[in-house]
């Protein structure tokens, strides 16, 4: 098994509840959360529920891809800004990669990632597709 696996299943619960830390001094937002606040070094926190909609920030295109996500491209990858202004980088899903647009609204939903080696172990995590309504 490698690391990949290990980690994703460390983070799944901050994963399935999106939950974020919101620190004190500077009330900025981290996501996956951490323990001291890079800024300020403020350990004080709450844990917070992220918004599940945002805004395309920037975004690129990946039409060669690696061989894990080889089946999948072209796809798109998007830093996205939530309602809040947490800022968060993942896989854009359900739309094609031409129609992908700054300022596009989205809406975040946890899915598969990724089978992993022959075992299939399975690894989830965010994804972004185009708000429509």
């Amino acid at each position: 098994m490698s690391q990949f696996s290990s980690r994703s299943w460390r983070e799944y619960p901050q994963r399935y509840r999106g939950e974020a830390s919101k620190f004190t001094k500077s009330g900025k937002t981290y996501y996956p959360p951490r323990t001291i606040d890079p800024e300020t070094g403020d350990k004080e926190q709450t844990l917070v529920k992220l918004p599940d909609t945002g805004k395309v920030l920037t975004y690129t295109v990946i039409r060669v891809a690696p061989y894990q996500w080889g089946d999948n491209a072209p796809y798109g990858l998007a830093i996205v800004e939530l309602t809040d202004g947490t800022r968060l980088m993942g896989q854009m899903a359900d739309v094609n990669v031409d129609e992908i647009k700054i300022g596009m609204e989205v809406r975040v939903e946890f899915r598969r990632i990724q089978t992993e080696g022959h075992s299939g172990i399975i690894s989830y995590g965010h994804k972004f597709t185009p708000k429509w309504w």
